[in-house]
């Protein structure tokens, strides 16, 4: 996916994370607790998770609507024993076509893609995704699988600024007061270190456009 489809789609997620041991806890000793794994963050960017195909190429009237789908019960999941991070996200495809008449099977581009700092691509996968409808049939639904992998090191907070925020303050301390998540270069550290997980449809540039604008 071009990173201007990404930019153009804000990164405004829907947002599903998972955790397990070794987390950080990036609370400082005050305020809520927030548990950081190096697991990605898994999600859909908005105008992404939906994708509408209409019966003639020239036409976006409505029609002339052949098919809409949509991704939903995105579910993540990563295993951080290795070098590796593994990480895999399960989604539905709910699909509705406009007309019912024959059996029919549409195939649908998708994407997954790994992120770091939100905003840089580190890998990239596109494929396709196949939902068989009975002769009859208005809606269909199929289960998807995405896999990547992320460097367990790149994901991983460096132990100074480790230190940084778990450093118990006491009373008193010319620091006590401040929020070590509030300083730029601790805030840039855990950005590099976050890592997001995408799943979504791979649009072409006029059906990014139906999205973003009907």
């Amino acid at each position: 996916m071009k990173k201007s489809l990404l930019a153009a789609a804000g990164f405004a997620l829907a947002l599903t994370g998972c955790s397990s041991e070794g987390e950080l806890d990036l609370s400082s000793g005050v305020g809520v607790n927030v548990v950081r794994s190096g697991c990605p963050i898994v999600g859909v960017p908005e105008g992404l998770g939906d994708i509408t195909t209409f019966r003639s190429a020239a036409s976006q009237n409505f029609s002339d609507l052949d098919v809409v789908a949509d991704i939903t019960n995105v579910r993540g999941s990563c295993n951080e024993s290795g070098a590796q991070i593994y990480s895999q996200v399960e989604y539905d495809v709910q699909a509705r076509r406009y007309d019912t008449r024959a059996a029919r099977q549409v195939t649908l581009p998708t994407f997954s893609v790994v992120t770091q700092g939100g905003s840089a691509v580190v890998a990239k996968r596109v494929g396709q995704i196949t939902i068989n409808f009975a002769a009859g049939q208005e809606r269909a639904s199929t289960r998807a699988t995405a896999t990547a992998y992320v460097d367990a090191a790149a994901a991983t907070i460096p132990d100074d600024i480790r230190e940084r925020i778990t450093r118990t303050r006491k009373a008193g301390d010319a620091d006590a007061a401040l929020d070590p998540l509030a300083q730029p270069d601790v805030r840039a550290a855990i950005a590099r270190a976050t890592f997001e997980h995408l799943v979504g449809f791979q649009l072409t540039e006029d059906q990014l456009r139906y999205n973003v604008t009907r």
